[in-house]
């Protein structure tokens, strides 16, 4: 069968993968690790290399089959191209489920467990009268009393249960809804799939709030437009809002460490670590890569870690190490030109701040009326664990914070 090409170890938690295209065709040369297949995770996409040079042989998985780790995807074989050959599925009939049979009838009788029948009339007078005003046929009932007789507990169970009508088939389950022909029907990626279980997840075990402030980004405006020129020559990176928003959640979250936490059974687990998850949309769905020890980087690195995180993310080169453990996240709406919006918990972190569009506003300061580029923040906490005026609180720190950019170079 020539050198097998099997599906490798897809980390910690993940145990198996939808095979999302085959990249070579049977029959093609291959060199030595150089990707064959792409296999899609619930949290990353990840390339299967060929083990050595050769010919791809016979591919034993199709696009969107699910595999999990150890299963044989085909095989490198030795010599030219050969004639492709893709693996078909012969499905087995679909054998038709057991359909419900109705208690035969013969006269005015009732059947019993063992088959047995017995006239209605043998039946005690209560569980007569009850036949009788239930309008129920006695040939239908279970009798289970001594010889075969009904009892008012099997009317009553009789009643309880929908009469079954031999003549028609048991209720098949709901197929897909016809697709109208202006419509297209495409299956969930394993990614979307995930995003939406663990989405829901959220909502359904935290006990979620949102809280709001708006902050003036005058001075940050006025800070990068003085020095992104300088910034971007000396660290080969430009500077954007990021790398504030991150090192004022930073402060924030060391002066109110349940923000940074997480609840672990009937434990509150606080973490002494920063690693802040930042919200990346991609083609295929939105991820949260980590940045690792935010409270140790600099801007420059902070800028640079997210540009190199995102731009993997959008190309599917992502690591799993790289989207799990982070202990507080940021998504922004406004490069979407979200104006507010109520961000959901990435669990099983406790909070997660929401940034949105800058516009210019008409506000009031010192007594006038003047305009002034504001943008809404939004705090969305487990109030299990977040009380409001902590989560108040941590969104005027960080409010104040970026109002008074010196405040995080001075680390007040």
């Amino acid at each position: 069968m020539g050198i097998e090409i099997k599906v490798p170890q897809l980390g910690e938690s993940v145990s198996e993968a939808t095979v999302a295209r085959w990249l070579k065709k049977a029959g093609e040369a291959v060199a030595a690790d150089e990707a064959v297949v792409e296999l899609e995770t619930d949290k990353v996409t990840l390339e299967v290399n060929a083990p050595s040079a050769g010919t791809l042989g016979e591919i034993l998985v199709n696009e969107g089959d699910t595999v999990t780790v150890g299963t044989l995807l085909g095989s490198i074989g030795e010599g030219g191209a050969q004639p492709a050959k893709l693996v078909e599925k012969k499905l087995e009939p679909v054998k038709p489920a057991p359909q419900p049979v109705a208690s035969p009838v013969v006269g005015n009788t009732a059947v019993n467990g063992n088959g047995a029948r017995a006239p209605i009339e043998m039946a005690g007078p209560a569980a007569r009268k009850l036949v009788e005003e239930r309008g129920l046929d006695p040939a239908t009932i279970e009798a289970s009393g001594k010889g075969g007789r009904i009892t008012k507990g099997d009317v009553l169970n009789a009643s309880a249960v929908p009469a079954v009508d031999a003549s028609k088939p048991a209720a098949a389950p709901a197929a897909p809804r016809a697709s109208h022909e202006r419509e297209e029907r495409v299956r969930m990626t394993r990614l979307r799939q995930r995003i939406a279980e663990r989405l829901k997840e959220a909502q359904n075990t935290a006990a979620m709030l949102t809280t709001f402030n708006e902050v003036d980004m005058s001075e940050i405006l006025k800070l990068r437009a003085s020095y992104k020129d300088s910034f971007e020559k000396k660290h080969k990176v430009k500077l954007g809002f990021m790398s504030f928003f991150v090192k004022a959640a930073v402060n924030a979250l060391k002066e109110f460490p349940a923000v940074n936490a997480e609840i672990d059974g009937q434990d509150i687990v606080y973490k002494n670590h920063y690693d802040i998850s930042v919200a990346v949309s991609t083609p295929t769905g939105l991820v949260v890569p980590v940045v690792r020890d935010c409270d140790a980087k600099t801007f420059a690195d902070i800028e640079k870690a997210i540009g190199d995180l995102g731009a993997r993310a959008r190309d599917g080169k992502l690591t799993l190490e790289e989207l799990s453990g982070g202990t507080f996240t940021i998504t922004n709406g406004g490069v979407f030109g979200s104006m507010m919006s109520t961000p959901i918990l990435n669990p099983p972190q406790s909070a997660i701040l929401g940034i949105h569009k800058t516009m210019d506003r008409p506000v009031a300061l010192n007594g006038q009326v003047v305009i002034r580029p504001m943008m809404y923040l939004a705090l969305s906490y487990d109030h299990r664990i977040v009380d409001g005026r902590e989560a108040v609180s941590f969104l005027v720190r960080v409010k104040d914070a970026i109002e008074n950019p010196e405040r995080l170079l001075l680390d007040l």
